[in-house]
């Protein structure tokens, strides 16, 4: 069994964090949150020999999956996740970019695979825990894999701060809940990638993150 890797493509000017989890062996991994910047996000596969067996989402925002269906077409993969209540917001990616001002080839993303609480994905080897954490959107998941002691936890949680609750779907008080009952107690050694900016480690955000203490 490879080990698993992370690689981030920053992409669009919301610099979200592409991610590529893949197997360090047999190069088999998924692309999780194409944002954009499609051509930028090909070019690091081919450059790296990975091949993409579906395209992973954490949520139904432009920055993460506006780029969505332009990947699945020239990938040819599945797109799994987020959970059904983000239906909405995939549905609306379209009006979405207009709102933000964003150009280009943002276009409505229509999973072939919602998510549910409880629920594993897998490349190659590697199974990842699905966790179901609304607040930041209704249909917000985040993917876990216990053997590495990883999670990717997309806008749940970030390095010192946490996701917005402002967008349409928003709920403060159901994401300090996502994150206090779902994600910290997987434990203080539990590293995680994030939507934006570094990542990090669960037990250094429980002691100092200022919106968890």
């Amino acid at each position: 069994m490879g080990q698993l890797n992370a690689g981030i493509v920053p992409v669009t000017p919301f610099q979200q964090n592409c991610t590529i989890l893949f197997d360090a062996d047999d190069k088999q991994g998924v692309v999780v949150d194409p944002g954009g910047d499609v051509d930028q996000i090909l070019s690091v596969l081919k450059d790296n020999g990975i091949t993409v067996t579906a395209i992973w989402l954490t949520h139904g925002h432009i920055d993460h999956a506006g780029g969505a269906m332009e990947l699945k077409e020239a990938l040819g993969v599945d797109i799994v996740g987020p959970h059904e209540a983000d239906r909405f917001l995939l549905d609306g990616l379209e009006v979405q970019a207009r709102q933000f001002g964003v150009s280009g080839a943002v276009r409505n993303c229509t999973p072939d695979r919602f998510l549910t609480e409880g629920e594993t994905v897998s490349f190659g080897t590697h199974s990842f825990e699905v966790l179901h954490c609304p607040g930041h959107a209704p249909g917000h998941v985040v993917f876990f894999n216990r053997e590495a002691n990883f999670a990717h936890v997309g806008d749940v949680l970030f390095h010192g701060s946490i996701g917005r609750t402002d967008l349409p779907g928003g709920d403060h008080a159901a994401l300090i809940r996502s994150i206090k009952e779902k994600l910290l107690p997987l434990g203080d050694d539990v590293g995680f990638i994030c939507g934006h900016g570094p990542g990090g480690r669960l037990g250094e955000e429980r002691r100092s993150n200022p919106f968890l203490t």
